[in-house]
């Protein structure tokens, strides 16, 4: 029976405090969510605290999250021989990825590899269909893709808020015409001149008009890199500098560090500065037998891989971009938990100790940090 005051009117619960969340337009609380829908097709669940399945893009959103990152390949073919056909970060699943996101309440980052598959530092190879082009032809590809893309999405309203010009371009892109050799960015900047185009020309009849991001792994690299493609190839039209910043990698480890380092890049280069990957672990375990990327240990001094540390980590990791000017943070991956979704080096997940969901499914108290009150 409810209880009942003196006036016969029913009690009510407290309402639950309200989250604090952030416009996008004061500060990027981004998730790539780009394994979701494979790993969800393949076994992996997320829970709430009692079991109940959750949507993690609901979920996320409710959390803090304000946008979802999201990569696409060209053409994946290397996948028929895991799935049978070309099933995941193709047009069609990205489409699907963009709908879950922007039906959730968030805004969108697509990142457009210009490869068939995982474009990086090490490795940035050229679709198959634009093989053995020159490097008209491949500019000419590069723009037509470009626009085929968003004319695409757009026809579904789904346009992307921003977009990359490509992953992790450190050394070039669609090797060998846009490789950075001897330090010689032309080609290169070509090649990023043409999907900047691309992008700039869709925007004149679109009433979204994405934010173009550059992306460069590493705060160390991040100076040389901006004056090859700004200085030397000529390349200025675009909104962000984005960095991969994760602290196994990088020689820019302390909170003091990657704010100064903000603030200078900001200062010398006068575009915004974007975190748009960084993970890190709340365990040394792992939920299968696929060996960890980040195990967890050679952590930065202070921490530790506990699901406290995590949080705090990136407690201060936020603070540090906030510090610096910088306009948004985009964790990595943090929905890759295992399930029985195969790669081309595992089944499971080498990413399931740096997840926002533990080995159940379950969130963890990291997530935390997106609603968290910073200091501005």
């Amino acid at each position: 029976m409810p209880a009942c005051s003196g006036n016969n009117q029913e009690t009510k619960d407290p309402e639950p405090p309200k989250k604090n969340k952030y416009d996008v337009a004061k500060f990027v609380m981004g998730v790539d969510l780009s394994y979701v829908n494979a790993i969800q097709e393949n076994g992996g669940k997320f829970v709430d605290e009692g079991g109940k399945s959750i949507d993690p893009y609901i979920h996320l959103n409710e959390n803090g999250a304000n946008v979802v990152r999201v990569r696409l390949w060209h053409t994946p073919d290397w996948q028929k021989a895991l799935y049978g056909s070309v099933k995941y970060h193709q047009l069609d699943d990205v489409t699907k990825t963009i709908k879950r996101a922007k039906l959730a309440g968030m805004q969108v980052n697509l990142d457009l590899h210009y490869s068939d598959d995982w474009a990086d530092p090490a490795k940035q190879a050229t679709p198959k269909a634009w093989q053995n082009s020159n490097l008209n032809v491949l500019k000419d590809s590069i723009y037509n893709y470009t626009s085929k893309v968003l004319q695409y999405l757009k026809a579904q309203n789904l346009t992307p808020e921003f977009i990359q010009i490509g992953n992790e371009n450190n050394g070039g892109m669609c090797f060998p015409i846009g490789k950075i050799n001897n330090n010689n960015y032309k080609n290169f900047g070509q090649l990023l001149s043409s999907g900047i185009k691309a992008v700039r020309d869709f925007s004149a009849s679109s009433d979204i008009k994405p934010k173009i991001i550059l992306h460069v792994a590493q705060f160390q690299n991040a100076d040389a890199w901006a004056n090859g493609v700004i200085d030397q190839a000529g390349v200025s039209d675009f909104d962000i500098l984005g960095i991969s910043h994760y602290y196994l990698w990088s020689d820019i480890k302390t909170s003091e560090a990657i704010t100064t380092n903000i603030k200078n890049l900001k200062s010398k280069y006068k575009k915004e500065v974007m975190i748009v990957e960084t993970a890190f672990p709340w365990t040394t375990r792992g939920a299968d037998n696929y060996g960890n990327i980040l195990s967890g240990s050679d952590l930065p001094t202070g921490y530790s891989a506990t699901k406290e540390n995590q949080l705090k980590y990136m407690k201060d990791l936020t603070q540090a971009i906030i510090d610096g000017g910088g306009s948004g943070i985009m964790y990595w991956e943090p929905c890759w938990i295992s399930s029985n979704l195969k790669d081309q080096w595992g089944t499971g997940s080498s990413w399931e100790n740096n997840t926002f969901y533990d080995f159940s499914g379950k969130p963890l108290p990291v997530i935390g940090y997106m609603t968290t009150e910073y200091r501005f």
